[in-house]
């Protein structure tokens, strides 16, 4: 198993129990595949350096796990296809 961080900057038009069901979502993800959730920050509504998708504004989260290198490209997948993840980022801790 490696460890992993993802942060993902989510919509900031969507709703507090839209934006629960993203994390939960991910969460979900990483734990039906045999990893385990580290640490889960949420960083709120933070100002983006510049516009991405009309947006000047986005949800931040920030989500550290350890799973299986197998499944990174399966999540990451996953994550391109929610139309409210709007940018996404996922790294390798070293």
């Amino acid at each position: 198993m490696q460890e992993y961080e993802l942060v993902m900057v989510l919509s900031p038009d969507m709703d507090e129990e839209t934006s629960t069901g993203v994390v939960n979502k991910v969460t979900q993800f990483i734990t039906e595949r045999g990893g385990a959730l580290v640490k889960q920050d949420i960083w709120g509504l933070k100002r983006l350096a510049y516009p991405i998708k009309k947006y000047r504004e986005g949800n931040y989260i920030l989500t550290q796990f350890s799973v299986d290198p197998k499944h990174t490209r399966e999540l990451e997948a996953t994550l391109r296809l929610t139309p409210t993840v709007i940018r996404h980022l996922l790294v390798q801790r070293g």
